[in-house]
């Protein structure tokens, strides 16, 4: 099990950056699959990226490929969303969380495959 705490989030302009941060504690974060998702007002929850316990691979959706790079510091038990060139329809809250499974090679978009989620940190993109 793991605990985690999503930080970042704020009110940006169209075009703008923001950087998403989420601690984990526990010592089996090193081992996990990390997920990033996201909520929007009246949406369900959609995938967003993942990337592999051991950082060397990493999955997007199609809507935020070469824009968001996820990466993960698994000295700090942190990983990491870099968001740039956001647009409104980017704004929703989003929450980090980890793969239930140990030392899977393919990062998953399924989230029910995740099992620890954080609180979620919102973020907003005004037009």
């Amino acid at each position: 099990q793991v605990q985690l705490v999503e930080s970042g989030g704020g009110l940006v302009q169209a075009g703008g950056s923001l950087r998403l941060s989420c601690a984990a504690s526990g010592r089996t974060f090193s081992s996990l699959n990390m997920g990033w998702f996201r909520q929007a007002p009246g949406k369900e929850r959609e995938f967003v990226a993942a990337i592999r316990w051991s950082g060397g691979s990493t999955v997007y959706v199609d809507s935020v490929k070469g824009r968001f790079t996820i990466s993960r510091d698994n000295a700090k038990n942190t990983v990491y969303l870099q968001m740039n060139s956001l647009q409104p329809v980017d704004t929703a809250v989003y929450y980090c969380a980890a793969d239930r499974r140990r030392f899977v090679l393919t990062p998953s978009r399924d989230k029910t495959l995740y099992n620890n989620w954080g609180q979620g940190t919102q973020v907003t993109v005004s037009s």
